[in-house]
């Protein structure tokens, strides 16, 4: 099992696209495909499942959930007393905590699983950053290895509990790049802060690569911060994401674009991606 974290710290550069489309990728090669979604705004599941995502009601579509499991570590952390009895003392035994395995969804695409977020993620940061848990995630996707080939997680805009649990949990990191000067001058922050993580928690992370992401051949500007960022050494793909409609009409019709329209030329480029992500 492979798991890559799609992450930026900059919003709006396009992450739960890109995490939700190259999921879809993967399922779509015939891999046994997992993504999780830890963003409180919810994107990359309401990509997937649609605005049933964000009903409210006692059978939510969503749950289980990733806040659900968060919760319950919590709830076991806050126990009055922990269990110290072996199974032959009745209702007095063992955790309730259920694993990560509890909060995995079926989808209608083929060999694409989700764990959904929920809005409540945003509820339970603090208690989970001062309870320090950021390796339950790794922990609970360890139990999961012979279940995926691939794994995905898509990660709020922020260098918090839910990202640095993803990194932890992590082989690689994604980088999404939009062409701008703003995400430049970000991204060394970010870059920082994955190398922080690799030295004190996950020797093994790799930056796999940027995705430079609403690139327009046509104008000077993106292709200029793009060469300054590979004469600086940055691994950039060689494949670049167009602007497109298409992207607003996949989000609207809860449909990734290999099954929207297989033969579109984003759709193409992501294609394009996909192939060159996994041949590094």
């Amino acid at each position: 099992m492979l798991t890559r974290v799609i992450f930026n710290q900059k919003g709006g550069v396009g992450k739960s696209s890109i995490a939700v489309n190259l999921a879809a990728m993967s399922a779509h090669q015939g891999l046994r495909t997992l993504l999780i979604d830890l963003d409180p705004q919810c994107n990359a599941t309401q990509y997937i499942i649609g605005d049933a995502a964000t009903d409210i009601h006692p059978a939510h579509i969503t749950e289980p959930n990733i806040e659900n499991f968060f919760s319950q570590t919590l709830q076991a952390t806050s126990s009055p007393m922990p269990m110290m009895f072996a199974f032959p003392f009745g209702g007095m035994t063992g955790s309730r905590h259920q694993g990560l395995e509890h909060c995995i969804h079926t989808t209608r695409f083929d060999n694409l699983s989700l764990i959904p977020a929920s809005p409540m993620l945003a509820d339970i940061l603090q208690p989970l950053e001062s309870k320090h848990k950021i390796y339950k995630l790794k922990d609970g996707l360890n139990l999961l290895s012979q279940q995926f080939d691939r794994v995905y997680i898509d990660t709020p805009p922020a260098f918090n509990f839910f990202t640095l649990s993803a990194l932890i949990a992590a082989d690689r990191v994604i980088v999404p790049f939009d062409c701008d000067i703003f995400s430049k001058r970000a991204l060394q922050t970010l870059v920082q802060n994955i190398l922080e993580t690799r030295q004190d928690h996950n020797s093994d992370l790799l930056i796999e690569g940027i995705i430079v992401n609403q690139f327009d051949p046509r104008a000077n500007l993106p292709k200029e911060v793009v060469q300054t960022l590979v004469n600086e050494g940055y691994p950039v793909y060689d494949t670049k994401l167009s602007p497109s409609i298409i992207m607003k009409q996949s989000h609207h019709q809860s449909l990734p674009l290999i099954y929207l329209d297989a033969k579109h030329k984003l759709t193409q480029q992501y294609a394009a991606l996909y192939q060159e992500i996994e041949s590094r």
